[in-house]
């Protein structure tokens, strides 16, 4: 699995469930291990507003403590594609940064629900990652239960911003080793 780069990914969606709920928003970054960025890409899943407005009401406290990103998403919903087309767009990006015939690292905060999706929503997408994934809410875990170190991060829930966030939580806890 050897591999120079990273694929930083993270779903925006309306709840946590894979099978009730829907992918809103797609955010990916491609990195060197060294947390630089080589490309990204954002994609928008188009949804029925009536549909939208179900599942976002279904997971009410959450949406209703963020306001600003439920309208954002909410909004740009309708200038999205479909699930298959953006698929499509999502094997063609990584197809160009990652060799074609290597399975992919996927790394994010709690990136195994990301992959819950993707295994439900996109099986080809799917079929192109690694089953090993970098996830950085277990790091999270251990520095917070073993060292007391927390990162603050700013939550914006926004799938690029999240990633950023992401990359710069591993990057501190990677310093706090060599304390």
């Amino acid at each position: 699995m050897q591999s120079d780069r990273i694929l930083w990914l993270d779903l925006e969606m309306t709840g946590l469930s894979h099978r009730d709920d829907l992918i809103l928003e797609i955010g990916i970054i491609v990195t060197d291990w060294e947390f630089n960025e080589i490309a990204t890409y954002h994609g928008v899943v188009k949804h029925d507003p009536f549909l939208l407005a179900e599942r976002i009401r279904a997971n009410g406290p959450f949406w209703d403590a963020n306001p600003k990103t439920r309208d954002a998403l909410i909004k740009q919903s309708q200038k999205g594609k479909p699930l298959r087309e953006l698929e499509k767009d999502l094997i063609k990006f990584i197809d160009k940064h990652f060799d074609p015939t290597k399975p992919v690292l996927s790394a994010g905060n709690s990136v195994h629900i990301d992959r819950r999706f993707i295994m439900e929503h996109w099986p080809t997408f799917d079929s192109r990652l690694h089953y090993r994934m970098l996830d950085v809410s277990a790091w999270k875990v251990v520095f917070n239960s073993k060292y007391n170190k927390q990162f603050a991060k700013n939550g914006s829930h926004r799938a690029l911003d999240d990633i950023r966030g992401s990359i710069m939580e591993l990057k501190y806890y990677l310093t706090k080793l060599k304390e």
